[in-house]
């Protein structure tokens, strides 16, 4: 799946996706209580951020777990 070297990037990534996913949620969330409407690409980052970070991490973790069983 992926070397070693890759892996840390990739966490990295997932992470600040998810992170900015999480406040465009926190976004959507407080636009909507005050009445409006979010812009569509917060609602994007909103609905597409989060799998995309699970998805990286679960390559990360079967990526991990081959590495493990090579071992």
């Amino acid at each position: 799946m992926t070397s070693p070297g890759y892996r840390r990037p990739f966490m990295i990534v997932a992470a600040v996706i998810a992170i900015l996913s999480l406040a465009a949620v926190g976004a959507v969330m407080a636009i909507a209580f005050n009445g409006g409407v979010a812009p569509v690409w917060i609602t994007s980052t909103a609905l597409y951020g989060l799998p995309v970070a699970f998805m990286l991490a679960v390559i990360l973790v079967l990526d991990a777990v081959r590495q493990r069983r090579r071992q």
